[in-house]
């Protein structure tokens, strides 16, 4: 099984928001939104927004949303 998570991380490293889903399209599809919602300041000070894959839900962050 493939886990989409789609991260918003500001520039300590800590995940603002995250969402993980099943769904490669879905996943695309959010991570534009992250990239795009992060204004070019953000982007400047190191705010980032990362698309990674996990094979478990073990190993997607506790806080996130989760679609399936």
């Amino acid at each position: 099984m493939t886990i989409w998570v789609n991260e918003q991380i500001d520039p300590s490293g800590m995940i603002f928001a995250c969402i993980a889903t099943l769904s490669e399209s879905h996943a695309k599809d959010c991570h534009e939104s992250f990239e795009g919602n992060l204004t070019q300041q953000q982007k400047i000070s190191g705010w980032v927004a990362r698309l990674r894959t996990v094979e478990s839900w073990d190993d997607v962050p506790v806080n996130s949303l989760k679609l399936s």
